[in-house]
């Protein structure tokens, strides 16, 4: 079952879901760009069963304050603020996408919170082509201001994200998306090369991994998640 909650971390109300076992080992999902908890849906349920799996709609997403204020630093200070109000880590992360930017910033910054990281077709921090994105018809589940924002950060990443990439120290997995995703896979092998010990896995099936195959992405996730996995012990 799926609880629906929100947190307050620094005047910002973030929303979340929450799944598994309450004394199973948290796990945070970040999404995508445009995207917000329930794009993990697919797979939260095989990931629940042994996994206390924290689900967010990072900043001016989904059912979380649109504050106004963007960019990924601040994405990545809430998801730490959050790790505090509710007294997790270190805990193992999940960033797809531009929830994989957050999700390196944060294991770069503060490595003693983050045990395991996976990031999913996630792009190497280098420029590239600056284009202005058009904003889509009707109502939005997120705030387009925030779009622009964030486009103009990872079409022009601040050079210190690449050079800080050898200062993680979470055991890293790196799913690529293979020749069908828009995401040069060069830059996808880079990133876990730059990372130490960082791996990385092809699964050809293009950018949304955990959509087009939530199986295999859920094998290969839980058999890194549990790999040298050693319980706390009890008292």
């Amino acid at each position: 079952m799926v609880d629906q909650r929100s947190v307050d971390v620094g005047g910002v109300r973030l929303a979340y879901q929450i799944s598994g076992p309450p004394d199973a080992p948290p796990l945070v999902l970040l999404h995508a760009l445009g995207e917000d908890a329930t794009d993990w849906e697919a797979v939260v349920p095989a990931l629940a069963r042994s996994r206390r799996v924290y689900a967010l709609d990072l900043r001016g997403h989904g059912r979380s304050d649109w504050p106004g204020d963007y960019s990924l630093e601040l994405m990545q200070a809430d998801v730490l603020r959050f790790l505090d109000a509710l007294g997790l880590g270190p805990v193992d992360l999940i960033g797809h996408s531009m929830g994989g930017i957050v999700a390196y910033l944060l294991a770069q910054h503060h490595p003693q919170r983050v045990s395991r990281l996976i990031l999913e077709d996630v792009p190497i921090p280098r420029p590239r082509e600056q284009t202005t994105p058009t904003r889509p018809d009707g109502a939005l589940t997120f705030d387009w201001e925030m779009v622009l924002a964030v486009r103009r950060q990872i079409d022009v990443p601040d050079p210190r994200w690449l050079e800080r990439l050898s200062q993680i120290t979470a055991k890293t997995l790196v799913l690529a998306g293979g020749p069908h995703s828009h995401v040069p896979q060069d830059g996808v092998a880079e990133l876990a090369r730059r990372i130490p010990g960082g791996r990385v896995v092809t699964i050809p099936v293009g950018h949304l991994i955990h959509h087009a195959v939530p199986e295999a992405f859920t094998e290969a996730v839980s058999a890194f998640l549990w790999e040298n996995f050693r319980p706390a012990r009890q008292p």
